[in-house]
């Protein structure tokens, strides 16, 4: 029964416009991240790794949180539309693998993402005449990325399960990816959900280590991801869903 829930979500997906999305908003930090790097190469002369900052300082704390937010939102469209919550709830599947089912399927997203984003990395390297190997580090950085963007998955998920709206729920994810630049900047990017996406892809150190220690960095990853899917049990069993 959880594979035919997961089927059906990515049935959603199917002809859906989050594809573009997908396609083309990390474009974005890619092309503007290059022209900021070769326009101030004299001062940015670590090679891959100055270009990494640049891709990253836009697509941490803008883009993809903002990217993430859409996936969840367009994951509960359906469901707040049309009292479509009142067949779904009466299905024979726990409510739990409801929710897992749209992790899943958002967490599936988000790694296929950092994928795209490693590729144009590398891309936009070869385009602005880098001719040092890629940094072997580079897979570290999209594996630990695309962990904590499965924890701002699960926390999206849970406000859009909330929050009966497509755009308000992009809007808070947008704010939290800005929030999350305070955070790290002062320490506490290990405790701040949506610092951990930028943590985990060194945005600001990627040729140094972690702010945290990886043990600290999973075990909030863990933590938020467990807390996330309790609240969402919790909520979908004790909230009444006939306004629809």
């Amino acid at each position: 029964m959880f594979y035919r829930t997961l089927k059906a979500e990515w049935m959603k997906l199917r002809h859906s416009p989050v594809w573009f999305a997908f396609v083309l908003l990390p474009v974005l930090p890619a092309f503007i991240g290059t022209f900021n790097y070769v326009q101030n190469i004299g001062i940015l002369q670590e090679e891959w790794y100055s270009l990494w900052t640049q891709h990253t300082l836009f697509s941490c704390y803008f883009f993809l949180p903002a990217i993430i937010g859409v996936y969840c939102s367009y994951l509960y469209r359906l469901e707040h539309m049309n009292y479509n919550w009142n067949t779904i709830m009466t299905a024979p599947v726990p409510v739990s693998g409801l929710f897992l089912a749209k992790l899943l399927t958002a967490s599936v997203m988000v790694v296929l993402t950092q994928v795209w984003i490693g590729i144009l990395f590398v891309l936009s390297g070869k385009l602005a005449g880098l001719s040092s190997p890629v940094p072997p580090e580079l897979l570290e950085w999209l594996l630990t990325g695309s962990a904590g963007a499965i924890v701002i998955c699960s926390v999206q998920l849970c406000l859009s399960l909330v929050i009966r709206s497509f755009a308000v729920p992009v809007g808070i994810a947008l704010i939290g990816g800005i929030v999350g630049l305070a955070m790290l900047a002062k320490g506490y990017g290990v405790l701040f959900p949506y610092s951990l996406l930028s943590l985990g892809m060194r945005a600001n150190q990627p040729g140094g280590p972690m702010q945290c220690s990886l043990e600290q960095f999973l075990l909030s990853c863990a933590l938020y991801l467990l807390a996330c899917v309790l609240f969402a049990v919790f909520w979908m069993k004790r909230r009444d869903v006939n306004t629809g």
